[in-house]
């Protein structure tokens, strides 16, 4: 700006300008002087009136009345300069008249002031200063634009107000208020507050209730999960840090050992930071990175930046891997045998339930906490079980990796901001030590993966299995041994209810079209897997589903086909590595691939997920045999009889290649997950039912007029009808008549059903292979329930023989 004394003045007295760190390219703008005519009008007066914020201005066509808002930088460093901005230098000595296209006037009137060049380069420093202008009011209000267009007067600035001393004002916006771009990083993210009012003494809210609340919630919360986290041999739990380690530009709170722990003060900041203490070792000295109740975004960071095998699908899902294990693993899986146990749960032939010490408990729980604390940050889930309120459980889980906080974030209940403000000490703690394996010297290891749950405690360590669904069953057990205590049925079923409240359970094993026949559109879903029934109804246990993937596709199973989207979990699934688009016949890794997700992702989800008593309890078998009927009417006895057993039948190959039906039972349609004997399940089951006046019914989904390889399936069409007929009432007023060997009630006609396939005895050709069929099938349940039939049932055996009696007769 030679020429102008004044304007060099002026700009010697302006403080040193502050330079971004951009390493990107920048669009600044050069201002050119025309000899003598940069000075006319300024006032030489001090003030904020004649001082212009430079600003990046990008496009040129769109800038706004240069009278008020001009854009002044200066570049000095060498500019690769584009053809365009080649061109625009060349003229910048040029009269108005031979401007090149694209170059900016000031002041398209008057030629002999300034013009603007737009160019770009990596500028090291911005110097912001004023641009003096004349112009008379007349003037302003016929400027033009280069191609004779009238200029849009975008502030109303000519009607408004009127230049002061001839100096132009700046109305362009404040500056951002970060110092650096860590600064400006850290004001995009907001903080999440919890929303319920605290008041005052006197009912007024206070102006830093929020700030005070949030501290002392957030200190309570630390000091829970560091109890949580402590170690039984030393007196304190560890020091824990509440945020990523990797944004170290973000403050913290930070807490010190729970034994030591200072009450929470007042204080305007949210965070603090706490010294740590000397201590004895080494693993004390370092703070615990908590990562606490993440929302699906957050983790979605996570996962993809730290663990290896996440991606996102073309769907929105996280497709994760779960490691060597791509499934439970059940002879793992130990229950702390204490004197309360020993005399509560079911030990012994038939039972899930493999017994383990106090101590090898607690060398486990040791190993599993010290890897954790040894990490540099743990994720931290607290949430519920069980939708009915009065019986919800509180749940802690702290684990390694972000796929399992995602994972359990959808299955279990989430919490609101002011439940987490009250949720205080957990009723169970789930430790996820992962791929970290147990030491299998230790006492009752067989491998190096053992899946640990102790009752007295309330307490489930796992180690050596990255497989999420170690989590939902543990705690499904869990909740098998809690609710009894309660008078609560735990089921493993499918649950829906009518539009008029009517609501049916739905028990079945894999196969037997469980999630199939208990999803309906005409029907609203409580749930898909596991429940309780109180005196209050039937509420889910879960907040998420856990769906197969195999062969998924949109016609057949439209509803998890379309819950697959962002927040979704997928398990081992196999994707283009370029389009991430998921083959779902791949069984490259596993055939067992799960989607995880919200219920809310259903469409016809009931929310909250609690429903009346029900009316009817549909157990679904697939017989393989084809002889049990299509439908059946159960008493009390039967009802019990049947869901201790929990029958169905899988086709499996044999040695000479042929293939033929295998029966398989589960108890309580559920056996690896229950702790207490079935008969006390089943019991609890017929009396509910009795007292709430619900149906049993037995489906057969399975195979007609001969066993497999021989007859047919049932279509899927006749089940629907079969089971919309039971929803509606119908078949309570149907005609029956009882087959024999197992003694079941049959429907002479359905509505919609051929009333041939209703006998299976019409659909044989072959009577006498039916006969022989239909004895041998009789024979594996008797066998089957051997296991059961000395075990009493209250203080006399008559429950039992009852429950016996119920059986078939061969």
């Amino acid at each position: 700006m030679e020429g102008c004394p004044l304007v060099e003045e002026r700009m010697a007295t302006l403080p040193p300008p502050m330079v971004p760190e951009f390493q990107s390219p920048l669009s600044i703008c050069v201002l050119e002087w025309e000899r003598g005519r940069g000075c006319q009008n300024y006032d030489g007066e001090d003030g904020d009136d004649d001082i212009f914020e430079a600003h990046i201005d990008k496009d040129v066509e769109q800038q706004e009345n240069v009278d008020q808002e001009d854009d002044v930088g200066l570049e000095n460093e060498d500019i690769n300069l584009t053809s365009e901005q080649q061109l625009q230098l060349k003229y910048k000595f040029s009269t108005f008249d031979d401007e090149p296209p694209g170059a900016r006037p000031i002041c398209p009137t008057s030629p002999s002031l300034a013009r603007v060049i737009v160019s770009t380069a990596t500028p090291t420093a911005f110097l912001s200063a004023h641009v003096p202008c004349s112009l008379l009011e007349e003037e302003q209000e016929a400027m033009a634009t280069p191609n004779g267009l009238a200029r849009i007067d975008t502030n109303g600035a000519a009607k408004k107000k009127k230049h002061e001393n001839g100096i132009c004002h700046d109305d362009s916006s404040a500056p951002v208020r970060a110092q650096n771009i860590d600064e400006l990083h850290s004001m995009q993210r907001k903080r999440s507050a919890p929303t319920t009012p605290i008041k005052q003494a006197d009912g007024a809210a206070s102006p830093f209730a929020a700030a005070i609340s949030e501290e002392g919630r957030r200190t309570q919360q630390l000091q829970s999960i560091s109890a949580s986290l402590a170690s039984l041999t030393r007196e304190t739990g560890p020091k824990v840090v509440r945020g990523d380690p990797a944004r170290k530009g973000e403050a913290a709170v930070k807490v010190a050992p729970v034994a030591a722990a200072p009450p929470p003060k007042p204080h305007h900041h949210h965070h603090h930071h706490v010294a740590p203490t000397i201590s004895v070792s080494d693993s004390s000295l370092k703070f615990t990175h908590v990562l606490y109740n993440l929302s699906p975004a957050e983790l979605y960071e996570q996962a993809i930046k730290y663990e290896k095998g996440s991606f996102i699908t073309d769907s929105g899902a996280l497709a994760t891997l779960s490691g060597a294990k791509t499934g439970r693993s059940p002879r793992d899986k130990r229950i702390v045998k204490d004197e309360a146990a020993a005399q509560e749960l079911w030990w012994g032939k038939g039972s899930p339930n493999i017994e383990m010490d106090e101590q090898t408990f607690l060398t486990n729980r040791e190993r599993a906490v010290d890897y954790l604390n040894s990490l540099d940050k743990v994720f931290v889930n607290d949430q519920f079980l069980n939708w009915d309120p009065e019986n919800r459980i509180k749940v802690r889980i702290i684990s390694a990796r972000a796929y399992h906080s995602l994972f359990m974030h959808n299955m279990c209940i989430r919490p609101t901001e002011e439940e987490l403000e009250e949720f205080g000490t957990p009723d169970f703690t789930i430790y996820n030590a992962g791929k970290f394996p147990c030491n299998r010297y230790t006492h009752y290891m067989t491998s190096s993966t053992s899946v640990d749950i102790n009752l007295g405690r309330r307490e489930m360590v796992i180690l050596g299995t990255q497989y999420a669904g170690e989590m939902k069953k543990g705690l499904f057990g869990v909740m098998h041994y809690l609710m009894p205590k309660r008078r609560i049925l735990s089921l493993h079923s499918g649950c829906n209810m009518g539009r008029d409240g009517d609501v049916a359970l739905f028990f079945g094993l894999s196969g037997t079209g469980k999630t199939t026949l208990s999803t309906d559109h005409n029907r609203l879903l409580i749930g898909d897997d596991e429940h309780c029934w109180s005196d209050n109804g039937v509420s889910n246990i879960e907040g998420g589903c856990y769906a197969k993937c195999i062969d998924l596709s949109r016609e057949k199973e439209p509803d998890i086909w379309n819950a697959i989207k962002f927040g979704t979990v997928l398990e081992n699934v196999v994707f283009d590595e370029h389009t991430r688009e998921v083959d779902y016949t791949d069984k490259s890794v596993t055939e067992n691939t799960r989607a995880a997700y919200p219920i809310e992702y259903i469409p016809n989800a009931k929310i909250p997920c609690v429903g009346p008593h029900p009316k009817n309890v549909i157990l679904l078998a697939c017989d393989a045999f084809g002889v049990l009927p299509p439908v059946s009417k159960l008493n009390l006895a039967q009802t019990m009889y049947h869901f201790i057993s929990g029958y169905t039948a899988l086709v499996a190959g044999t040695e000479d290649g042929i293939k033929e039906p295998q029966a398989t039972f589960s108890a309580c349609f559920g056996a690896a997950f229950i702790m207490l004997h079935p008969t006390k399940y089943a019991a609890m089951l017929a009396e509910k039912m009795q007292t709430y006046g619900a149906t049993g019914w037995l489906v057969n989904t399975g195979w007609s007029g001969g066993r497999y390889g021989v007859g047919n399936r049932i279509k899927l069409a006749y089940t629907r009808k079969i089971i919309d007929a039971i929803h509606s009432g119908e078949l309570l007023t149907a005609n029956y008549q009882k087959t024999e060997v197992f003694g079941l009630e049959i429907p002479t006609a359905i509505e919609g059903v051929p009333s041939e396939i209703l006998d299976p005895t019409n659909t044989w050709t072959d009577k006498a292979a039916y006969k022989e069929t239909l004895l041998k099938l009789a024979g594996l349940f008797g066998k089957n329930f051997e296991v059961f039939a000395n075990y009493k049932i209250g203080e006399d055996s008559t429950l039992t023989e009852e429950i016996l009696a119920a059986g078939p007769k061969v």
